[in-house]
Order: structure tokens, then C-alpha cells, then sequence
């Protein structure tokens, strides 16, 4: 049938036929691709290996009309329909919205049909089934392929064109980049663009220069005030249906010309068109010659300051053109090329002479020497520019990956290699971070959100770096420790922060969210802590207010919470090791956050000890208790908001372990308290906290409860606490550390002196 009725489904695999069978409409795809368009094509017995179109088992030609050419159906779902609502044709699809075809405004039923002419039209019917008007029609949309009856032009009432465009690629029927239309300043005129620029003219009807088509295509021209537009009819019997098609490279061609008259195997269509190479068997010897070429060239748009170097060079551009001519048309020069195959016909009696230049043959070598000697001047220090930035992108991409796998064996991670986004986010779910959620960051995505390192972001420097604030693209707020490349502890801490905080979740410790390496540079990065470190407010006088004895004793409890968690329920089982007032950073809740894992070390399971040799207090064996003297220590920090390592009597030096154990004994603990939270404290509480600390810094190890037992005492009021025994390392300290600065209180994970104390016990 030639006919889609209103409720018909056209699916993929059906066709319409027009009456005496000569177009088809249906849907098709290209080759090997699932991609599924619906067109329509001339249809006649054709070879099925001439053909590489199909819409399912047989093959078809060329289609000469596509209504969905800029969106294909991804499979055989596709149907056209007629909308029962509006009555406009559209194509079905499954999983996306329809493809609107035709938009018209209908008053009552539609129905659509496929015409001999390969039109097809979409008309309204009246009660009797019959065609009342006509609503919409292919040929006022036409694609690349120009049927006789199709018009190019304007029509000046509703703006609408009727314009051909090329496909982008001779498999691809989506828009291409020529068109081919009438001339909008010169009405009798053909014009070919490409992105609006003018390629080639025509020339004024009816003398067309650029075309030499056979008798048998009959153009016209109509001009009036209602549309302008050029069409053409055939003349004659034809075994196949000739058409003009612009294809994918802008060349004007004609399709399917061989009328049953025509001898010889050239057939009776003949086109100038650019398409050849540079012409290897001739040289260039302009010669001025009167006479006339064999067929008519293409014109270029002239002006009136053309000259006949302008010509030479759009010659000279062209890879096939053999001759050019200046013209005088409507008072501007203009320039005329041919390609080769025509053929110049000397002529002096002809009045319409021209003088021209041509391509002659080659007599001297040298000439195409020069030819090939200057290209390679040209192209060899662009090509060697080329190959130079291709080289580095290609080098700083391997050096970026090799870095990774670097990093990856440092960290003792047999992983396939992460990639990112640069701003945080991560692209996929197991290809771009680490075990654990760590994240490895590009150098170029951490130097970007710290302003390269800017001294303004800067938070501090500790004993392994400095440590800036950044901002990633995302917006999210991170503290990034740059390791110290003078540092030699500095290589074996990155691997432990990025190791063991990775592998630990713990409300009370700080997130790792990644780390970088870059050459020599390795980076960490952290969750960025607004209220920086527990030292920048307890031991400044103008800031300690700001913690309260509600406040101190949370911290204290929730530092205790975090050692707990890492001797004793965290998989590793981890012993810190440089637990100080600098490395608990402070959340904008003021919840504590235990950092700076660089000296901490893993024991087993069944062990209150491991090995160790490096350089921290003393070498050989260390206990779980290092951590609990470090915690009593800080806690007693809490409290008296003194440094541990200050001197606190004149008559006999003693730091603050050693003034806690001389005011216990005098029965004057209190005397301990921070003068800030005067009035504003918990005796009882107080008191606890000053006998946990002093149990926590006893001499022996042995003594010192363990942090089950110290979570406990910290937290259960009930609990009585054993009598506290003399403390080690009571007496003052020589070592000084400098004072808590604004820069240096930026840091949120750093301080310069561990206090912490190693023994071998």
C-alpha cells in the first residue's frame, strides 16, 4: 500500500509503496551499523553487492529523502505513526521520546501517502476518506538528494527555505557541512557554502557556466511575489531516476543519468567538479592564449578589486585545477577555474575570448624540486613543533602513571592504577580510588586548589612540612601536608598516614581523603578542621576561654574514645606514638580528631607490644602504654592548660607531671586547674580527670591501666580508682618549644616536639 491511515503503524521491516512501485518508504540502516533511519528510496532490480544500504534482509539504493537523519533509533523498535492527538506524523521509538516529523495544525482526521513523484505527503481527509488539503510534504524538507519536482528557493511569505545539505560522511546522514541553495543576493543564481562561506556560483540563469547538463534536464526559474525557486523535470525515457545530490565533500553530482538513448559509456551528464590531485605531469608555464575550454568552469565569487593573482591563487589552491580566467560580471571581476580533464580549444576568431593561463607539460625537474624542497622547509619545523608538544604530553602522562605504580608500591597496594576528575569526584566505582576510600589526587588538581602552594594558604609547617589549606573544584575544603623532600622520616610517615588512616574509621580520628605523589613531592590530604588543633586554644591565654570545662571534658572523653578504638577494635590495631595537644584537631563542633599517624605502628592481635626502630624516645621494644602516658599527659594539659615541658617552680624546676605529683601529695590538685574555667567546673569531674592522668604517667608501664579500663574511669563516676604511684620523667625538661603563634596555630595536624616518651618496657 502507498497509504499510512490514521492508527497504522509502519513498523521496521514494512514498507510503503507508491503506485506503480518505484519509491519505497521504510526504515534502513548502513552496512554493518544498528542504527536504524527512515527514509525513501528509488526502487529498481539492482545487484544486491552494488549496495551497501538495507532496512532488512535485501538491499536498496541510495535513499533520496531521510526524516530522522540527525537522530537515529538505536534498534528495530522505531514505527512512524499518525498522532491521534494532533494528527502530525511521528516515529515510536522504545525507551525514548517520539520523533516528531511533521508539525501542522489539522482540523480534522489526516491520513499520509507516498507519491510516483517520491514525495511524501501528510493531508487532511474530509468524512467521505477523500483528500481535502493538503497539510505537509518531504519535498519542502528535502536532504542532500534533489528530486525532479523538489524546489530550491525561498518562499517569501513564511521565510521557509528549500535548500539542500550534504551528509557528514558518505555513511552518515546526519547534516554535513555544504549546502547547495539559491543565491539570496543574486536571485537567479545556485550558490555552494560551506559554514556560510561561498564556495562556488552557478553562474545567472539560464548560462550556466558551472553546469553542462544533458538536454534531457529541463531547469527553470520562477520568480513571484509569493515564492523564488529554481526546479527541473526530465525529459525522455529513463531505465533509472536521474538526480542532483551534493555529497560529503560539496561536490554538485549527478546521480542515476542514463537515459535508453544514450550511446557510449560515459554517459550523456556531465558535471565540472573539483575532485582530482595536483597534476604530477605538468608544470606551471602561464601561457595567454584566446579560445575557449571544452566545458564551463566554476566561478568564484568576484568584487570589483580582483585581480588575476587572486585568480592564480584560488587555481593554485585548487589540487585539480589546470586553467583560470578573468571574468567581468555585473561590474565586478570575478575568477573562473577548471579542473583537469577539460580541455583548452584555441580559438582568435572567437569574440568572446579569454585570456587564460594553463597547465603545461613538465620540461624542467628542478621546478618540482624547488616544489618539494620548499614544502619541506615548511612542514618539517611545524611537523618537528608537533611532534615536540605530542612528545611531552605523551611524557608527562607516562611520568604522571609511573608515579602512581610508584606510590601504589610504596603503600604495598597490588591495585589496578586510579584515574580522577581533578576536583575531587570520583569517575568511577572501583578503577579510581584506593582500598578504603583513599583517593589519589593529580599534583596538578592540589596545586590548583592551594594557589600553587600560595604562602596566604598556608596553615602551618611541622616537623615533616608544611601543611596548606585548599579548596578542590568541587568545593570542598581540604588541609594538604606537602612532606618535607629534606625530611628522611618524611617518606616513611607518608606510607604509614596513608596505610593506617585509610584502613581506620573513627569518629574521634581525622579522614584521610587522599595523597599525591609528584616526582619527589608526596602529598597527603586531609578533611580540612575549622577550628584547627587543641594547642592553638589551650595554651593561648586570650583563646582558652573558649573551652569550657563542658567542652575540655568532651575532648578528653573522645580522645580516650579514639585510643580506644585503635588498641583494641580497629583492624590493625594500632599503636600512635606521638599523641600530643598538635595532633588532635578540633571539628566545628569542637569534637576531637586524632592525626598524624606517621609514627604509629601496628601490633597483633594477642600483643601489648611491637618493634620499632626509629628514632622516638628509644629504640627497641614499644607498648601500648606510650600511648596511655601520652593521653595522661594531655590530659593534665586539658586541665591546667600548661604545657608539659614548662617549668612551674622556681625553687625546685619540676614540669607539669612533676608540679601535678607535688600538688597531689600536698593534697592541693585543684591548684592544677586552668585559671580560665574558674568558678565554671566540676570539682568531682576535675578531680577524676587529674587521677586518671597521674595513673596514666606512672614510672612503670606495668601500672599504667590500660584504655578499656581508662574509658571506664573517665566516664563512670562510680568507679573507684587505685592510689596513683610516682610518675616518670617528673623533673623539668630542657627542651624548649617555641611559642603557639597565629601561623603556627594554623596548622591542623603539626607540631614541632613530641613530648611523647618511648620505654623500653
Amino acid at each position: 500500500t502507498d497509504t499510512l491511515l490514521p492508527g497504522q503503524l509502519l513498523k521496521d521491516g514494512d514498507e510503503l509503496v507508491s503506485a506503480f512501485g518505484n519509491f519505497r518508504m521504510g526504515f534502513f540502516s548502513y552496512m554493518s551499523s544498528e542504527d536504524r533511519y527512515l527514509g525513501i528510496w528509488y526502487h529498481r532490480p539492482t545487484d544486491p553487492s552494488d549496495s551497501h544500504w538495507s532496512y532488512g534482509s535485501p538491499k536498496i539504493n541510495q535513499p533520496v529523502w531521510v526524516a530522522n537523519r540527525n537522530t537515529p533509533i538505536a534498534d528495530k523498535s522505531g514505527s512512524l505513526t499518525i498522532d491521534s492527538r494532533d494528527g502530525n506524523l511521528k516515529i515510536l521509538r522504545k525507551g525514548g521520546n517520539s520523533i516528531v516529523v511533521s508539525s501542522v495544525q489539522a482540523m480534522g482526521n489526516t491520513s499520509a501517502a507516498l507519491y510516483e513523484t517520491g514525495n511524501f505527503v501528510l493531508y487532511e481527509t474530509n468524512p467521505s476518506g477523500s483528500m481535502e488539503r493538503e497539510l505537509w510534504q518531504s519535498f519542502d524538507y528535502p536532504t542532500d538528494i534533489l528530486l525532479p519536482g523538489m524546489k530550491l528557493g525561498l518562499n517569501l511569505q513564511t521565510g521557509h527555505g528549500w535548500f539542500l545539505r550534504s551528509w557528514t560522511s558518505e555513511d552518515s546522514p546526519a547534516e554535513g557541512e555544504f549546502t547547495l541553495n539559491i543565491d539570496p543576493n543574486v536571485s537567479n543564481q545556485l550558490i555552494i557554502q560551506r559554514r556560510g562561506e561561498v564556495l562556488w556560483t552557478s553562474g545567472l540563469f539560464p548560462h550556466w557556466r558551472a553546469l553542462d547538463l544533458d538536454s534531457d534536464f529541463h531547469f527553470s526559474y520562477t520568480l513571484n511575489e509569493k515564492e523564488r525557486y529554481f526546479n527541473y523535470s526530465l525529459n525522455g525515457n529513463f531505465t533509472s531516476f536521474p538526480t542532483l545530490q551534493i555529497d560529503s565533500r560539496g561536490s554538485l553530482t549527478v546521480t542515476g543519468a542514463l537515459p535508453i538513448s544514450c550511446p557510449g559509456s560515459e554517459g550523456c551528464v556531465r558535471l565540472s567538479s573539483c575532485i582530482g590531485y595536483f597534476p604530477d605531469d605538468f608544470e606551471l608555464n602561464w601561457a595567454r592564449k584566446r579560445g575557449f575550454m571544452s566545458v564551463d568552469g566554476f566561478k568564484f565569487k568576484g568584487s570589483n578589486n580582483t585581480s588575476r593573482d587572486d585568480c592564480a591563487t584560488k587555481c593554485l589552491s585548487n589540487c585539480s585545477c589546470i586553467a583560470f580566467a578573468i571574468t567581468n560580471e555585473n561590474n565586478n571581476t570575478a575568477c573562473e577555474i577548471w579542473s583537469r580533464g577539460s580541455k583548452f580549444i584555441e580559438d582568435n576568431n572567437n569574440t568572446d575570448a579569454r585570456y587564460i593561463s594553463v597547465w603545461e607539460p613538465k620540461e624542467k625537474w628542478w621546478i618540482s624540486l624547488t616544489i618539494a624542497i620548499s614544502a619541506a622547509l615548511t612542514f618539517i619545523p611545524l611537523l618537528s613543533y608537533l611532534c615536540y608538544l605530542i612528545y611531552g604530553k605523551i611524557k608527562t602522562k607516562v611520568e604522571r602513571i609511573m608515579n602512581q605504580k610508584k606510590l601504589l608500591r610504596e603503600l604495598g597496594e597490588n591495585l589496578s592504577l586510579p584515574s580522577t576528575n581533578g576536583d575531587g569526584k570520583r569517575k568511577g566505582n572501583d578503577h579510581n580510588s584506593m582500598k578504603y576510600g583513599l583517593e589519589i589526587f593529580d599534583f596538578q588538581t592540589i596545586s590548583a586548589a592551594t594557589n600553587n602552594f600560595s604562602a596566604v594558604n598556608k596553615l602551618g609547617e611541622g616537623g615533616f612540612g608544611p601543611v596548606y589549606k585548599g579548596q578542590l573544584l568541587n568545593g570542598q575544603e581540604v588541609a594538604i601536608k606537602r612532606l618535607s623532600r629534606r625530611s628522611g622520616q618524611g617518606i616513611v610517615e607518608f606510607k604509614n598516614e596513608a596505610k593506617l588512616i585509610a584502613k581506620l574509621q573513627h569518629t574521634n580520628l581525622v579522614r584521610l581523603l587522599g595523597c599525591s605523589l609528584h616526582g619527589e613531592e608526596r602529598l597527603l590530604v586531609y578533611e580540612f578542621m575549622p577550628n584547627k588543633s587543641l594547642d592553638f586554644f589551650i595554651f593561648n591565654s586570650r583563646r582558652n576561654n573558649r573551652l569550657n570545662w563542658e567542652t575540655r571534658f568532651s575532648i578528653i572523653e573522645g580522645i580516650a574514645q579514639g585510643l580506644l578504638y585503635l588498641h583494641k577494635y580497629s583492624r590493625l590495631r594500632v599503636i600512635h606514638r606521638d599523641l600530643k595537644a598538635s595532633n588532635i584537631l578540633l571539628d566545628d563542633q569542637m569534637n576531637p580528631k586524632i592525626s598524624d599517624f606517621g609514627m604509629a605502628r601496628i601490633f597483633g592481635l594477642n600483643q601489648s607490644e611491637t618493634n620499632t626502630n626509629r628514632v622516638v624516645g628509644t629504640y627497641g621494644v614499644v607498648s601500648i602504654k606510650t600511648d596511655v602516658f601520652s593521653f595522661g599527659v594531655l590530659v593534665l594539659e586539658i586541665v591546667s592548660g600548661k604545657k608539659n615541658n614548662g617549668c612551674y617552680r622556681t625553687d625546685h624546676p619540676l614540669n607539669l607531671i612533676g608540679y601535678a605529683w607535688q600538688l597531689w601529695n600536698e593534697g592541693k590538685v585543684l591548684e592544677l586547674v586552668d585559671i580560665a574555667l574558674e568558678g565554671s567546673f566540676s570539682p568531682n569531674e576535675v578531680l577524676r580527670c587529674i587521677h586518671v592522668g597521674l595513673l596514666c604517667v606512672q614510672d612503670q608501664a606495668t601500672d599504667r591501666p590500660a584504655m578499656p579500663d581508662v574509658v571506664s574511669m573517665v566516664t563512670n563516676e562510680s568507679l573507684s580508682l587505685p592510689a596513683p604511684k610516682q610518675p616518670a620523667f617528673f623533673i623539668n625538661i630542657t627542651a624548649e618549644e617555641p611559642p603557639v603563634s597565629e601561623s603556627n596555630a594554623e596548622c591542623c595536624s603539626i607540631n614541632n616536639v613530641s613530648i611523647s616518651v618511648l620505654e623500653a618496657r
